[in-house]
């Protein structure tokens, strides 16, 4: 399970497996740290070779904001709270355009109105079916 989701949660961000390892690096660069992720380290993993160690599956879980559970195949990530990721410190994009703290606060309020209106609707909200009534 786990390189399954390792290969869709790289190509869902539209990552090549030498631009997983830079951004892993750049994001975990620790000092003195010996040995640093390689494309073909990510790609043996992919794969079914080579298992990572717990500290690995660790970063990859935090640079793609998964909890370790999913990652190895132990808990489905169905949900994801939007108010947490507007408040996190993650950047971002809306059609490839950063989004600014306004944009972020604006689009969050937005959101927050629209479910809290919800309570007063007749109907909820997803696909409907009406049948027209004929008038003969």
């Amino acid at each position: 399970m786990f390189p399954e989701r390792l290969r869709a949660l790289r190509k869902g961000q539209h990552l090549t497996l030498s631009d997983l390892a830079q951004d892993m690096n750049a994001e975990f660069n620790q000092e003195g740290q010996a040995s640093k992720n390689t494309a073909s380290q990510i790609g043996n993993w992919e794969r079914g070779i080579r298992t990572p160690s717990y500290v690995e599956v660790q970063k990859l879980a935090k640079f793609f904001d998964v909890t370790m559970d999913y990652l190895t195949g132990l808990a489905e990530n169905n949900t994801y709270d939007l108010a947490k990721l507007f408040i996190s410190d993650k950047t971002l994009l809306f059609n490839g355009e950063a989004l600014n703290s306004k944009d972020r606060y604006e689009i969050y309020q937005l959101i927050s109105g629209y479910v809290h209106g919800m309570g007063g609707r007749t109907e909820k909200p997803g696909p409907q079916v009406h049948q027209e009534e004929l008038d003969l």
